[in-house]
């Protein structure tokens, strides 16, 4: 991403032509709330990783129309002249609220909120959603591989398949929250801090008289960083081979022994055995085998499964473009707005599809969490002013079947959603890369397994407080 560029104008038309109609029938300093939600998780999955946040911040602060801007508006007819002196200083001046970058999230419950004059939080929603979508997905995606590998690296090698600079760069950026333990794309790197890694591509083999060659001389310009691509020709026959001639001949007598072999094609589990015993026999013992090759969460789980001698995988396509399931379906929808003395006054979206109704309300977010565990069992969505009393008992209820209830006490509440921006200004001190990645794998940690598996995971609760939920009944029964 160009951090100069400006993407001010990356909007829906509407959003230009509703805030124009606010403007000009005096609703544009009408305060809304608007939630930034998904319905359901990628892949059948238990759970979402949030990601995004800082492109977010940046986009929020950068936020301006230029004067060309504003001439093409202009020309597209329609625009009062009032609004677009307006959009000349327009800034963004209202409140947002999110789940810090790399936090498990779940369906149907806010993990940003905006509070804002109408046209401000009408005009960012495109953007706001395409960052929050793209990154979240590919954050999930990720942490799904990662979790299949039981530990083991895996590197995201994406770049080339992504669609578009910004998804592969963002693509690899997110990947590294998740757990990937870096990134082919350079960029991703400089811009961002997702570390970058790579060794050689088949075409380094075939420039070479011979694969021995090109081995040879890849160790001896690289011989602390060295792996070998082994499957040119033949793994068996000549790549491996090939490859331990090389580092005996090159790194042992340096003492070193940090080197690697990489499988690109063929039958990994087979080839990666067989590969394990040559080396282990050739004396080469630390000599880890690396494997790539239209791999995913599934295809790493059964190769594992199956005793593959694998250390450590490079993941491209079926990552950076989330390939079984390549749309997040983040959504931003009106909540409540506020009358001229400041009270909040709910609102509610209401759909033939019930999955469709949307909770009313400036809200709150609680993740519950056992003492005696430490694990979250639940997350419980409140009217913004409630406060949860860990010292008495709490019961939760499903709010699609009500008689299902169950009360929980020895239980600690925590705030998901924190302040970015109060008035137009930052208050949110922005974490390193490292730190949101060490964060997610904390906060995943504290799922229950169950939660994390791949098929038919437990359906982790997601509840609305008592008073939440008569709210939204009284909306529905007035029919919005």
């Amino acid at each position: 991403m160009n951090h100069t560029e400006n993407y001010t104008m990356l909007c829906d038309f509407y959003e230009l032509t509703m805030g124009n109609g606010y403007f000009q029938t005096g609703l544009d300093k009408r305060i809304c709330y608007f939630d930034v939600f998904f319905r359901d998780v990628p892949d059948g999955g238990g759970f979402a990783i949030a990601a995004g946040l800082e492109q977010v911040i940046d986009y929020i602060q950068k936020l301006h129309f230029s004067e060309d801007d504003l001439d093409y508006l202009r020309s597209k007819g329609g625009f009062d002249e009032g609004f677009l002196d307006y959009l000349r200083h327009f800034r963004f001046t209202g409140d947002i609220w999110a789940v810090p970058e790399g936090t498990p999230i779940f369906p149907g419950e806010p993990f940003m909120t905006v509070r804002a004059p109408a046209v401000q939080a009408q005009f960012i929603e495109t953007y706001v959603l395409l960052i929050l979508n793209h990154q979240s997905l590919i954050a999930t995606k990720s942490n799904r591989i990662v979790r299949a590998a039981q530990g083991r690296p895996v590197s995201e090698f994406g770049s080339r398949r992504a669609q578009g600079a910004d998804a592969a760069v963002l693509g690899a950026r997110a990947s590294y929250i998740a757990g990937c333990a870096g990134t082919a794309c350079t960029l991703a790197d400089r811009v961002y801090g997702s570390p970058a890694g790579g060794t050689m591509a088949h075409s380094w083999v075939q420039m070479f008289p011979d694969e021995y060659t090109a081995f040879k001389t890849y160790c001896q310009l690289y011989p602390h960083s060295a792996t070998l691509l082994v499957d040119t020709y033949n793994v068996l026959k000549s790549g491996v081979p090939n490859a331990i001639r090389a580092f005996q001949e090159v790194l042992l007598p340096q003492g070193i022994t940090n080197c690697a072999i990489r499988l690109d094609s063929g039958d990994l589990t087979y080839l990666s055995r067989k590969a394990r015993k040559m080396l282990d026999a050739a004396g080469l013992p630390q000599c880890k085998i690396v494997a790539s090759n239209s791999l995913d969460e599934y295809i790493i789980r059964d190769l594992l499964l199956q005793g593959a001698q694998i250390d450590s995988f490079g993941v491209g396509e079926r990552l950076i473009t989330s390939k079984s399931e390549p749309v997040f379906g983040g959504v931003y929808k009106l909540s409540a707005i506020e009358d001229t003395d400041g009270a909040i006054i709910p609102k509610i979206k209401i759909s033939e599809n019930p999955a469709k109704i949307t909770n009313p309300h400036f809200k709150k977010v609680y993740r519950l969490f056992e003492n005696e565990t430490g694990k979250a069992f639940a997350d419980l969505i409140c009217v913004h002013d409630e406060v949860i009393d860990c010292t008495r008992p709490l019961e939760l209820f499903d709010p699609e079947a009500t008689w299902k209830r169950k009360t929980f006490s020895d239980f600690t509440a925590r705030e998901l959603l924190v302040p970015i921006f109060r008035q137009g200004k930052l208050v949110y001190q922005q974490p390193t890369i490292e730190e949101m990645r060490s964060w997610c794998a904390g906060q995943v940690d504290l799922l229950w397994d169950e939660v994390k598996r791949f098929e038919n995971p437990h359906n982790y609760y997601v509840d609305l407080s008592q008073k939440l939920w008569d709210i939204k009944q009284k909306l529905l029964e007035k029919r919005g």
